[in-house]
């Protein structure tokens, strides 16, 4: 597999071989030893879920107090999505800064996001399944969302604004601008204090 580190710190995409013949496919989709050596430190397992979104659905954009945070292995099995890593951290070089990743059943891509960073994704069929690892279980009243449609943060979700489909909570959540005014956000240094414990 190949592993290369977006603009966002702490984040990558992980591109696998794909091994093929008449009988289908095999992939190894996530790998530890080379997950760590781009990392700098394993993946600690704590829970796995699968999503299923109709075309136009936006999940996110998601994040979980640092400590302990919630890192995820992102990766799509069926359908398209456009995944989404926004730059939360307070102080960071990139702060407000989102990057997108198209994960489908073409290169069969993953992502990973350490603790700290926004996520949140588009699904670009009807049907789409995403399955993601999470390093830490969830926990309701660590949890927070940013706005997914806010203009300064300008995401590009791949569709146009009025296919996009929110839930309740996320259509409710705060800006940017007010969950940093409001102290939800983690800080840079917290979260990167919080990573070098793990190596």
């Amino acid at each position: 597999m190949e592993i290369q580190q977006l603009g966002i710190e702490g984040a990558f995409v992980v591109t696998p071989r794909q091994l093929g013949d008449p009988r289908g496919l095999f992939l190894e989709w996530f790998k530890d030893a080379p997950f760590a050596g781009a990392a700098g430190h394993g993946f600690s397992l704590a829970q796995a879920n699968l999503s299923v979104s109709a075309r136009g659905a936006v999940r996110g954009i998601h994040f979980a107090d640092v400590p302990p945070g919630q890192a995820k292995y992102v990766t799509c099995v069926a359908g398209a999505v456009l995944d989404v890593v926004v730059d939360i951290r307070v102080g960071s070089p990139t702060f407000g800064r989102w990057e997108a990743v198209r994960l489908d059943t073409v290169d069969r891509r993953a992502i990973y996001l350490s603790e700290g960073l926004g996520h949140g994704f588009c699904a670009l069929e009807d049907g789409s399944t995403v399955i993601y690892l999470c390093s830490v279980g969830y926990a309701p009243t660590r949890e927070h969302e940013v706005h997914p449609l806010d203009p300064a943060i300008g995401i590009d979700w791949g569709l146009p604004a009025d296919e996009l489909l929110l839930s309740v909570k996320d259509g409710a959540a705060p800006s940017l601008a007010q969950a940093h005014g409001s102290g939800l956000l983690p800080t840079y240094d917290e979260c990167m204090s919080f990573r070098s414990g793990l190596a």
